[in-house]
């Protein structure tokens, strides 16, 4: 009897080891898959959106051991009357405005601070643009005429199949991709719920199997599209994204603080959303595409390539706002106007004409009624048209 209580006890042990260990996976997943549905809450969205690491699985991107780039002060921006009014409306969390390189107004709201890194959700498409562009100029990349299958051969049979890395960017792909954040049951749900879980975003993209045109035909704006860049990006070189933005993007720049992207179960980098980063580091991004690509006394993106991918060559809608590769254009845009655009509020405004750029970050919950981005137009163009205090 002794000796089979001797043998039995270290097999309960495991056995028991082993529950523990699944309920605390299962615990953590919960924890993470309440955080998706509750992340846009009222009374949690602008705390939550500082403090993505808290809620989901995430890997930093280094800033290297270069010095901090400076970011001077200038003359104080005169602020439009109706200013408080439209941070407000807009649930504005903070603003850091550049003009011709230095800061003219830089302002945090509804408990924000500067220390803040907070979620860029599909601003984050635009860095991986500029990654693109100089992996591209690097030969990683041979052609954007190439299919997407030729770096990213676990696409081959899915929707992708036959899409080029060209309409990829431009967001012409023809996959059927559902973006409603309204509806639960929306493909961008789903995504979100595959992150939270623990899931693969590979195997998610691999998954889907609808077009509704053929590619290159018709833009629709599908943000699974920027996956499948990585994807293309990761097979080119062999290396994850948030080590190869550090190391050609992030690093050059000198950033003030260390950003981070949130993962998904595999440590994959859910780059068409998850980057977050301090708003005068936003800002310090904004000032580089100003620029050209250059930045702090180096070209860290080819200007060739800051052209190309603002131009607005996706086949958008005549009079609809348009896109070029990750970045958006508007519909009436002035020489030089180009922004980076995420949901509930988060923008980084061009206006290389002006010598101006605007970051803001928000949490604003009606970003997807009428008017509500032109709203925000409106002011950026108000603001880099308006006169310094000097």
């Amino acid at each position: 009897m002794r000796l089979l209580v001797r043998r039995v006890l270290p097999v309960v042990a495991v056995l028991l080891l082993i529950l523990a260990a699944l309920a605390a996976w299962n615990r953590e997943a919960l924890v993470r898959l309440n955080a998706v549905n509750t992340l846009f809450a009222e009374d949690r969205i602008v705390w939550n959106f500082s403090h993505m690491d808290t809620l989901f699985h995430t890997v930093t991107v280094p800033r290297g051991d270069g010095p901090v780039s400076e970011l001077p002060q200038g003359d104080p921006q005169i602020m439009p009357a109706d200013f408080d009014e439209w941070l407000s409306r807009r649930a504005v969390t903070s603003l850091v405005m550049l003009r011709d390189g230095a800061v003219v107004h830089e302002s945090y709201h509804l408990g924000t601070g500067t220390s803040d890194k907070r979620i860029s959700w599909s601003v984050a498409k635009s860095y991986l643009s500029l990654l693109f562009g100089v992996l591209l100029d690097e030969g990683h990349v041979e052609s954007l005429d190439d299919p997407v299958t030729k770096y990213a051969p676990e696409l081959a049979g899915s929707a992708y199949d036959g899409a080029s890395i060209r309409n990829v960017l431009n967001m012409a792909s023809g996959v059927t991709f559902d973006e409603d954040y309204l509806d639960f049951w929306s493909d961008i749900n789903k995504m979100g719920r595959v992150l939270a879980l623990g899931g693969s975003m590979d195997d998610f993209a691999a998954g889907l199997d609808e077009t509704f045109v053929a590619p290159g035909t018709q833009w629709q704006y599908v943000s699974i599209d920027t996956h499948v860049l990585s994807m293309v990006l990761r097979g080119a070189t062999g290396r994850s994204i948030p080590d190869l933005l550090s190391e050609k993007i992030i690093a050059p720049m000198g950033l003030e603080a260390e950003p981070y992207y949130i993962t998904d179960g595999y440590g994959v980098a859910f780059v068409l959303g998850g980057l977050n980063l301090t708003t005068r580091d936003y800002a310090r991004m904004g000032q580089m595409v100003l620029q050209g690509g250059a930045y702090d006394g180096r070209q860290i993106v080819p200007v060739d390539w800051i052209t190309q991918s603002t131009d607005p060559s996706a086949p958008t809608a005549p009079g609809a706002i348009q896109y070029g590769y990750q970045w958006w254009i508007p519909a009436d845009a002035r020489p030089g106007e180009v922004l980076a655009r995420g949901v509930y509020g988060q923008y980084v405004y061009i206006d290389r004409a002006a010598g101006v750029v605007i970051a803001t970050t928000g949490a604003d919950r009606s970003f997807r009624e009428a008017g509500a981005f032109d709203d925000s137009l409106d002011m950026f163009r108000r603001l880099a048209a308006a006169d310094t205090g000097g």
